[in-house]
């Protein structure tokens, strides 16, 4: 799984999928991770047209395939189980070839669509928290890996 989540980080752009303007809640910690890190990141949401970040205005999309550049991006999914094995068959048709699944959002059936189908698929019950794979928790080292493996190669 660490393979899969340091090559998760070697798009050009990344996506939100779940995305949320409430605070509180992990489709928005999940875009704002990505806003503090500086990282280009569009929101996928079908209930909102925009969504605020420190005084940072996103535009939303409503569904994966309304990205801009699917190939180029990786998609963290912050959904239910049985919408993200929606949001898995619509990012495969879209060309996403790396997918970040949340602890919560998926179950037996979509983690392993996700593991077949994609380039990358991060998800499951490991990760330094304990509870899964978490952006908020595992993406800064897995982005130092996977930029040190860019750094070797060049």
């Amino acid at each position: 799984m660490e393979v899969a989540a340091k090559t998760f980080f070697n798009s050009r752009f990344y996506a939100v999928v779940g995305a949320s303007a409430d605070k509180p809640k992990f489709g928005y910690k999940v875009l704002a991770w990505y806003h503090s890190r500086h990282l280009p990141v569009k929101p996928v949401t079908p209930y909102r047209r925009s969504i605020e970040v420190s005084s940072n205005n996103y535009s939303t999309v409503s569904s994966v395939g309304e990205l801009d550049s699917p190939t180029e991006t990786s998609l963290s999914i912050v959904t239910q189980p049985h919408i993200t094995l929606k949001v898995l068959h619509e990012a495969k048709e879209a060309g996403i070839s790396c997918v970040w699944m949340q602890p919560g959002s998926f179950d037996n059936e979509g983690l392993e669509f996700a593991k077949k189908e994609f380039k990358a698929a991060v998800g499951g019950n490991d990760g330094r928290a304990g509870q899964g794979w978490c952006v908020l928790v595992d993406g800064d080292i897995a982005r130092q890996k996977g930029e040190a493996d860019r750094e070797e190669k060049l």
